[in-house]
């Protein structure tokens, strides 16, 4: 799978991106990370544009979390079972609960590109908890773009090193989570949040 999708960016491009972000947040096993470092190492070598190639991978990641969002809450009576049904999964979404009901729309926001595994459940809680959907729009949308400039930079920056880029993904939970720097930019927010939260009580 992961091999037929990187082989094909360059014939069906952004097209095939918008649908990797795209299904990526349904929950769906597609290197979504992956597929966006290739393309934008594409767009270095001139094969594809990077405004566009972020753009298709923008536009994938918002309608598929918006897709998520609406199934959730139109049939959540039905969704939650069958979502709680894998072990696995039934963890994954017992975090990304915790997530939003601690920090509400910033936990939507780190749950894009911090800790990205918990996005697509975060969705589906949002959703299924009724969540205010304007707050998950701008909060998804902004943790989204985030995701996608950090992951397509990568990918365009290191283009020459695209295969050591790659195997650092797939050796840990995540790049981003792995790296001291996005950590500490979450760590970061984190703590302005409880500053905030503190504020607002005394």
């Amino acid at each position: 799978m992961t091999d037929w999708l990187l082989l094909n960016l360059t014939t069906y491009g952004y097209s095939l991106l918008f649908l990797t972000t795209f299904l990526s947040c349904l929950a769906l096993p597609v290197p979504a990370s992956l597929a966006m470092m290739t393309a934008g190492a594409f767009a270095a070598s001139g094969d594809l544009i990077l405004w566009a190639t972020a753009g298709s991978a923008l536009g994938g990641a918002v309608l598929g979390d918006q897709t998520g969002f609406i199934l959730a809450r139109m049939g959540s009576g039905r969704l939650s079972p069958y979502m709680l049904r894998h072990r696995g999964r039934a963890k994954l979404i017992s975090r990304a609960k915790r997530l939003t009901e601690r920090y509400g729309g910033p936990g939507i926001f780190l749950s894009r590109w911090l800790v990205s595994p918990l996005g697509p459940y975060a969705n589906f809680v949002s959703g299924a908890t009724h969540y205010q959907w304007h707050r998950f729009t701008l909060w998804g949308v902004s943790g989204e773009l985030v995701w996608v400039v950090i992951y397509t930079s990568l990918g365009y920056i290191f283009a020459a090193n695209i295969d050591l880029v790659a195997q650092i993904a797939a050796d840990t939970s995540g790049l981003i989570a792995a790296s001291a720097i996005t950590v500490g930019i979450g760590l970061y927010l984190i703590h302005a949040m409880h500053r905030h939260a503190k504020r607002r009580r005394a």
